[in-house]
């Protein structure tokens, strides 16, 4: 490939189409089967699949089951945001729950606390791998980002304040529904953070490597937080500019000030 061509030409975005499409869908599959391993390891969930877990056990619909049917909701309340989904979206709303029941399907239950622990580490770190995978193709954002990148521009409220609310939200529904809270939970959330940002930069394409696109602004499916940090900081580097530049001028006015008083 030649590498003359600008990285975002038309024809460089078509010839990557393939990639784009291999990650994006084994990304979503290999999503589904992260959530499997956890659920395997009872050990405690993602705060999503801990509300999906408790809808699952009051309606007798598989988890996957009950993921397909909230992902699909949360796409409808999209309408009255004025998002736009992707490829990926629609692709993410079922692909994740089949996989998940899938992978539960062929799963065995485990006993042995050692293994437990083991599928739940390998379901954390797998989770992170495919998050970089499908984010990092490009085709939308999951339904659930996509409903806090909307929040967050209806209510003007940082993402990371809308995904914390929505988060917690749905964490303590899913506590009062049955789902499964430990200390998988509390790993889950610690460690999903690096792991993604990690695996966005492993997974980025040709085009994204060095632009400081694959950061974990990506990972909420907007840009939006990161124009916003942008602009505060070029706000901050001005004002901070200026504050020097005023600096600079009274210390250069104090100086001439007491060169005239020794002169006299």
């Amino acid at each position: 490939m030649s590498t003359s061509r600008g990285s975002g030409s038309p024809g460089g975005s078509i010839r990557r189409l393939p990639r784009r499409l291999v990650q994006l869908y084994v990304g979503l599959v290999l999503y589904g089967a992260s959530a499997a391993l956890m659920v395997r390891a009872e050990l405690g969930l993602d705060p999503w699949d801990v509300f999906h877990q408790g809808v699952s056990e009051h309606t007798g619909l598989s988890i996957g089951t009950v993921s397909i049917v909230v992902g699909a909701l949360v796409l409808l309340l999209w309408w009255p945001l004025r998002e736009r989904p992707g490829l990926g979206t629609v692709s993410n709303v079922f692909l994740v729950g089949l996989s998940m029941d899938a992978t539960l399907w062929l799963l065995p239950h485990a006993d042995a606390l050692a293994f437990r622990i083991g599928l739940l580490v390998a379901g954390v770190v797998l989770n992170g791998a495919a998050t970089g995978l499908y984010i990092s193709a490009r085709f939308g954002p999951g339904p659930r980002d996509g409903l806090m990148t909307g929040l967050h521009k209806v209510t003007g409220r940082s993402i990371r304040l809308v995904r914390t609310g929505i988060e917690v939200a749905v964490l303590i529904s899913g506590i009062l529904l049955g789902g499964a809270f430990g200390v998988g939970t509390v790993l889950y959330a610690l460690a999903i953070g690096p792991l993604a940002q990690f695996f966005l930069r492993v997974f980025a394409l040709p085009e994204q490597r060095g632009t400081g696109g694959t950061g974990v602004e990506g990972a909420a499916g907007s840009g939006a937080e990161s124009a916003t940090v942008s602009g505060a900081e070029s706000t901050d580097s001005t004002e901070t500019t200026k504050g020097t530049q005023g600096a600079s001028r009274v210390v250069a006015r104090g100086g001439r000030q007491r060169r005239a008083i020794l002169r006299r």
